[in-house]
C-alpha cells in the first residue's frame, strides 16, 4: 500500500477519471439521500432509528460509505488518494463526535476543518517547496512544476473561501439548508472555480507526444 506518488513521476500508475470520480463523490450522495429520506430508511432498517434523526443516520451512512470508497480505491489502485484519506479521517472523528454526543454541531463543522485543512497543506506544501495539488490531479492534468505551483496556490486560497462559506450557511441557516448547499452549493462552485482555471491550464499544459506507428 502506498499514498499519492509525486506529480510527473515516471512510476506513477494513472488512475480512470471517472473512477475517481464516482469514488470520491459517491459517499456525498449518500449523505444526501439519507438526509431527505432518513425517516424512510428508519422504517425499512429499524436499527438506524436508534442513531436519531435524518442527519444522524446520514452521517452514520456516510461513515460507512466513506471506509467503502477508501477500500475499494486501495483494492483496485493499490494506493491511498491524500485529499479522500484526509477527508474520511476527519469525516469518522467529526462524525463519530456527532453520534456519540447527539450533536449535529460536529457534522457540520466537518467542512470547515476539511477545507482549511487543504488550504493550509497546499500553502503550507509551497512554503517547503512543494506543489501537493500535483499529486491529486496529475492522472488528470500533465502540467509544468510552475503550472503546478500557481494551481496549488490558487486552490490553496479557494479551500480557505469554502470554509467561510460553510461556517456562515451552518450558522446561519437550517440544517436543510445546510445539507443542500453542501451537496448542491459546494459542488457548482468548484465547478465554476475550476473553470475559471483553465486558461492557466492550457498555457502550462505538457503536450504529450502520440506514440509513433511501427
Amino acid at each position: 500500500m502506498t499514498l499519492e506518488v509525486p506529480p510527473n513521476s515516471p512510476t506513477r500508475k494513472e488512475v480512470n477519471p471517472l473512477l475517481k470520480f464516482v469514488l470520491e463523490l459517491g459517499p456525498l450522495g449518500v449523505f444526501f439521500f439519507a438526509n431527505a429520506r432518513g425517516e424512510w430508511l428508519a422504517e425499512k432498517l429499524p436499527v438506524l432509528d436508534g442513531l436519531g434523526g435524518p442527519l444522524f443516520i446520514a452521517t452514520a451512512l456516510f461513515m460507512v460509505a466513506m471506509l467503502i470508497s477508501l477500500a475499494v480505491s486501495l483494492v483496485l489502485t493499490r494506493r491511498l488518494p491524500i485529499m479522500p484519506l484526509v477527508t474520511g479521517i476527519v469525516v469518522l472523528i467529526f462524525g463519530g463526535l456527532t453520534l456519540w454526543l447527539q450533536d449535529e454541531t460536529f457534522i457540520k463543522m466537518k467542512p470547515t476543518i476539511v477545507n482549511v485543512l487543504f488550504g493550509s497543506a497546499l500553502l503550507g506544501g509551497l512554503f517547503f517547496g512543494k506543489s501537493l495539488l500535483g499529486y491529486v490531479f496529475d492522472s488528470v492534468f500533465k502540467l509544468t512544476d510552475e503550472g503546478w505551483r500557481i494551481l496549488t496556490f490558487r486552490w490553496g486560497l479557494f479551500f480557505f473561501v469554502l470554509a467561510l462559506l460553510n461556517e456562515i450557511v451552518w450558522r446561519n441557516f437550517s440544517t436543510d439548508m445546510w445539507v443542500n448547499f453542501k451537496v448542491f452549493g459546494i459542488m457548482p462552485l468548484t465547478f465554476l472555480f475550476t473553470i475559471t482555471q483553465l486558461p492557466l491550464i492550457n498555457r502550462t499544459q505538457i503536450e504529450t507526444e502520440e506514440p509513433k506507428a511501427p
